[in-house]
């Protein structure tokens, strides 16, 4: 999906002012109501805008330990195993790799003990043959998305 300069400008003010209103986007942005309301209709409708609710940390809900548990399947079940991971509220992301393993989950617990009984529940789930697991020590680089939309914003002026 082709992102121009206006759209570039309309994410950034959703990704910084989160809580502002249309009208009050038009007016800073210097567009019609309509005009702004068009554009994120079309980012929704194509993909680039994917949700609007809240960020929550899941430190600030009691579970402080993050880890990425690496996650190796029997051929043939990865999807029964994708669909079981679902069922375990621990795991925040799961994501199908290439390389070493064939799914890559992040994992919020709420201390070393509870990780490891997670890792056992997801070592006994059918299809499973071995986990691997590495538990991250400092976020460094928090997720983000502005400065990709910025890139691409360059992207879009250039001729």
């Amino acid at each position: 999906m082709a992102v121009d300069e206006l759209d570039t400008r309309i994410l950034r003010l959703l990704m910084e002012q989160p809580r502002t209103s249309v009208r009050e986007y038009a007016r800073i942005l210097g567009v019609a109501r309509g005009t702004l309301q068009a554009r994120l209709d079309r980012l929704e409708r194509t993909g680039v805008i994917t949700g609007t609710g809240p960020v929550l940390s899941p430190a600030a809900l009691g579970h402080p330990v993050l880890a990425f548990v690496h996650i190796e399947v029997t051929q043939g079940h990865l999807d029964e195993v994708g669909d079981a991971l679902a069922a375990v509220p621990e795991i925040i992301e799961a994501f199908s790799i290439t390389g070493g393993g064939d799914l890559l989950t992040r994992v919020a617990a709420r201390d070393n003990a509870h990780l490891e009984d997670v890792i056992q529940q997801l070592i006994r789930l059918p299809g499973v043959v071995r986990t691997r697991t590495e538990v991250a020590l400092r976020e460094r680089v928090a997720h983000r998305l502005l400065p990709l939309v910025e890139s691409v914003g360059r992207a879009a002026r250039k001729p």
